[in-house]
């Protein structure tokens, strides 16, 4: 069986390829593709034809995408974390970096110098007292959210000789066992920014975290402190941002998102969303992503997807397999057993996980599973999506 996969951006080729020319048809304008990829194309509104199965994100966030809609009408997203975390962690230790030695304004200062080189060393040794900056041996990075870069970022600073708070309620056993033991957990929000010199913020946004760095925060924070946001933009008040900063309380912002709001303030270093822009993180996540698609194509697994459970399901030699998405309502496994019983199909193993409003199944049969047998499972209440995959 071959597959069709459609590309709404530019997708590194050592991603591609890991989908074999023999197998997988690549192409920006196919019709009835089977699964997508997408960079940072804006799929919200993008109409996509009843063939998708899968989208795959080459990188973490998934705003550009309607991940809700998708998963309601079976489709699985992939997003490829930890791909881009060693890019995002080195631009915020450079951010850490730029913000302790006024290195942003320093350079300005010194591209504004004029005269010849007597005259410029005149106004260097007049004007540098203005860039004093600090050392961070012994400061307290804050770091919200322990995910791949969160730790990332966490091990490097302590590797930096500071201190470090994390703040995480959900963190991963995987993530745990990553993060060093020095790492000190913060017993809630308030704790972290009240005992913190800087924070840096590694959240997706959503409903919970949208403002979360906030006047009634920064006022716990400790003088003179950085705050680092290389997530999502609105993860950070703006107007508290510059109030704190103008106010003297706040030392320096420095976020990958200008805004006219922050771009022109003298405490403020906005980059422009350089996060992953990096070679390696680029082919790292399209790696990845196309991986994960693939499997999900030929053998139904589900790894890193954000709308569905993981499910990973070694297969059964000389079986057929059913990858069936659905609601997460009671007696979903049993009406389908019942549909597999009926056509005298014997179930040879089976994995049924869920993941809030969605389940997804996966069975082996002995025997092959005909077509009026897959129209029933279709047909059955609360059944999104059920495809048939040979062995």
């Amino acid at each position: 069986m071959s597959y069709r996969i459609r590309t709404l951006n530019s997708i590194s080729p050592r991603g591609l390829a890991r989908l074999p020319e023999a197998r997988f048809q690549v192409g920006n304008d196919l019709a009835s593709p089977d699964a997508v990829l997408v960079r940072s194309a804006d799929m919200h509104g993008l109409e996509l034809p009843a063939s998708v199965l899968a989208v795959g994100r080459a990188g973490a966030g998934t705003n550009n995408i309607p991940v809700e809609a998708l998963g309601r009408r079976g489709i699985v997203v992939f997003n490829a974390p930890g791909a881009n975390a060693n890019a995002v962690k080195e631009l915020v230790l450079a951010g850490l970096l730029l913000a302790a030695r006024n290195l942003g304004p320093a350079w300005q200062f010194a591209r504004g110098l004029s005269g010849d080189d007597a005259a410029l060393d005149a106004q260097v040794e007049k004007g540098k007292k203005a860039f004093v900056g600090f050392e961070l041996p012994g400061r307290t990075l804050g770091v919200v959210g322990l995910g791949a870069i969160g730790v990332e970022v966490a091990n490097s600073a302590l590797a930096l000789g500071m201190k470090v708070l994390g703040y995480d309620p959900q963190i991963t056993v995987q993530r745990a066992w990553q993060l060093s033991s020095s790492v000190e957990q913060a017993r809630s929000l308030e704790d972290l920014f009240a005992r913190s010199d800087a924070v840096s913020v590694h959240v997706p946004l959503n409903d919970a975290t949208r403002g979360l760095v906030n006047a009634t925060r920064l006022a716990l924070m400790r003088p003179n402190g950085t705050i680092l946001n290389f997530a999502r933009a609105a993860i950070v008040d703006e107007a508290a941002v510059l109030g704190a900063l103008d106010a003297g309380a706040l030392h320096a912002y420095v976020c990958d998102f200008p805004t006219v709001a922050v771009k022109d303030h003298p405490k403020v270093l906005a980059l422009p969303h350089l996060g992953a822009s990096t070679g390696e993180a680029e082919e790292n996540c399209a790696v990845m992503v196309a991986e994960q698609v693939r499997d999900f194509l030929e053998n139904g697994n589900i790894r890193n997807s954000v709308n569905y459970p993981e499910a990973l399901l070694p297969r059964v030699p000389g079986t057929t397999r059913l990858a069936i998405a659905n609601a997460n309502v009671p007696n979903m496994v049993g009406q389908i057993s019942t549909c597999l019983a009926a056509a005298h199909l014997n179930i040879a193993d089976l994995l049924n996980k869920s993941r809030g409003e969605f389940a997804y199944t996966l069975i082996d049969t002995d025997g092959e599973v005909s077509a009026d047998v897959l129209a029933r499972i279709r047909a059955i209440q609360g059944v999104l999506a059920a495809r048939i995959l040979q062995a």
